[in-house]
């Protein structure tokens, strides 16, 4: 192999590909990442056999060939280097990889690229198309719900279901769901529904804020696998088998009180509270009040952690309905509120012991819901 390319296109590439290296694992070729040359492009690959990575960089091949390296010295040394002309070197039947760059020059060992675990090939399962910039939207907004363990596998995955045209995103963890609607360009031949793991989705969700043409998802004929296929970068998946719950059941049909505010303005207010709900086992009290006459209503946000203090922050809401309150883990309004970004929000309740339903106005594609945490008022 004798291939050569620049600097920053080397680091970019591992940067990408690295998110897929195993850290620990039994397979030890599985630390490495895997070089190759493939139509002209040098091809870099990872994979903890959950995640695998593709990524194929700009280079200039002169002679053909493959090796896998550690992945952190490889990615170290080229991120210490000079941003300058790297030229990769590999002798016919060995197993060390030169690389030059400006005046440093290094050797490194590594394992015969046939003794990598094959990237899987998905295909014959259907695939369609999204809009990177509305799939990234979609998945910041459901990702974060999903469950942080595996004591139930289907939870800590987001649900992907396809039907018609509208592509549906769903994200829970038993205390809070998160379920974002996507509009497709082409209708679906017939259902599909797969759960993808969370940790793949943050993934994914990282590479796409770079691309402009749209994201290929494809899945393999059993449905045991995804790829999402970027410009330069493809990302395979093995999906979580089992049944995702019935989440539908669990938005309310109605509610007896709304209050509309200022997304910044309440997360703001709920950071604050947050910083004394750290002591008060992370709970934020909401009170909603209606206006009187010409008088806005009130939104109250407080928290209290017993011998060390409490605060109370107050902001203009429209509420309808009677007054209610509700308490919340400051946590889980924050992790929301971050996702949504900016406008306003509507606020849904029809009690403390029942869960809060928010919507963000004037999008009827978005619904968070979390379950409320029973306090002494």
């Amino acid at each position: 192999m004798n291939v050569s390319c620049l600097q920053e296109h080397l680091a970019k590439g591992l940067s990408i590909v690295g998110r897929a290296v195993a850290t620990r694992s039994t397979l030890p070729i599985t630390s490495n990442v895997l070089i190759s040359t493939e139509e002209g492009r040098l091809k870099l690959a990872a994979t903890n056999l959950e995640i695998a990575l593709s990524c194929w960089i700009g280079a200039q091949v002169e002679e053909e060939g493959s090796i896998t390296v550690p992945a952190r010295l490889l990615t170290d040394f080229v991120n210490s280097l000079p941003s300058e002309k790297i030229e990769m070197t590999l002798a016919p039947r060995s197993r060390q990889v030169k690389l030059v760059c400006a005046r440093n020059q290094a050797t490194i060992g590594g394992m015969d690229a046939d003794d990598f675990p094959p990237i899987p090939a998905v295909q014959n399962g259907g695939s369609l198309q999204l809009d990177p910039a509305a799939l990234h939207t979609a998945l910041s907004q459901v990702v974060f719900a999903a469950a942080s363990d595996d004591s139930r596998p289907v939870l800590a995955g987001v649900d992907l279901a396809i039907e018609g045209d509208q592509l549906t995103l769903a994200g829970t963890d038993g205390f809070r769901l998160s379920i974002r609607h996507l509009k497709l360009d082409k209708p679906a031949k017939e259902r599909v529904e797969m759960i993808v793991p969370a940790r793949t989705i943050a993934e994914l969700n990282r590479l796409l804020p770079e691309e402009t043409d749209p994201v290929e998802m494809t899945l393999n004929a059993t449905r045991t696998q995804a790829l999402f296929k970027l410009k330069s970068v493809e990302l395979v998946a093995q999906l979580i088998q089992g049944t995702y719950p019935d989440y539908s059941q669990l938005i309310p049909e109605s509610h007896e009180t709304r209050a509309v505010v200022d997304v910044g303005d309440f997360l703001r207010e709920t950071r604050i509270a947050s910083i004394f709900a750290r002591d008060g086992s992370g709970i934020v009290r909401i009170q909603l009040s209606p206006g009187e006459d010409t008088a806005p209503g009130k939104l109250v946000i407080s928290a209290r952690a017993e011998e060390i203090g409490d605060n109370v922050g107050e902001l203009d809401a429209a509420v309808e309905g009677e007054a209610a309150k509700i308490a919340f883990n400051g946590k889980y309004l924050q992790d929301y509120l971050q996702a949504l970004g900016g406008g306003r929000v509507a606020l849904e309740m029809s009690g403390p012991s029942k869960q809060g339903v928010f919507r963000p106005v004037g999008d009827d594609g978005y619904v968070h819901v979390v379950m409320p945490m029973f306090v002494q008022w």
